[in-house]
């Protein structure tokens, strides 16, 4: 599982194929581009889950980078996002043959919101395997890239 993390002050998501379904809009919070492969499960999840929603990337009364998602009842906008697993090492065209299968990459997706939503977090979707338009201000600027691969063993 790959994830970039970026605190920001507001952002939203709009499906570009379909503009009739409504845009999803946070305000402070997080927004997540969160890639899945199939060797993922749901401890995997689960570790990432409270990695994210206990880390102190926002600012206290001091200015420090100390207080977590939880502490400041921060809303999560959650991007499915195949192409973090994009290899470039060979030719001029991404390989994507580490993304999850879409069905599997889909279910897990979903599972690791309902995780963050049962931490109480509210979190709200982009829309699985659509083209989207991402709009955000990023605070600070800080964006942070987990690897569950390389960083929650």
């Amino acid at each position: 599982m790959r994830t970039v993390l970026q605190r920001v002050t507001k952002a939203s998501v709009k499906n570009i194929e379909n503009p009739e379904i409504p845009a999803e809009h946070i305000g402070p919070g997080l927004v997540l581009l969160i890639g899945i492969s199939d060797t993922d499960t749901e401890e995997i999840l689960e570790k990432m889950c409270k990695k994210i929603v206990n880390m102190r990337i926002f600012e206290d009364e001091n200015g420090k980078m100390n207080l977590s998602a939880k502490d400041i009842s921060a809303q999560i906008l959650s991007v499915s996002q195949f192409t973090l697993f994009a290899n470039i090492r060979k030719g001029n065209r991404p390989s994507f043959f580490s993304a999850g299968k879409p069905e599997y990459a889909q279910k897990m997706w979903k599972k690791f919101n309902q995780m963050l939503r049962d931490e109480g977090i509210e979190v709200k979707e982009g829309q699985f395997g659509t083209h989207m338009q991402v709009e955000l201000i990023n605070d600070g600027p800080v964006t942070i890239f987990a690897d569950t691969d390389a960083d929650l063993n």
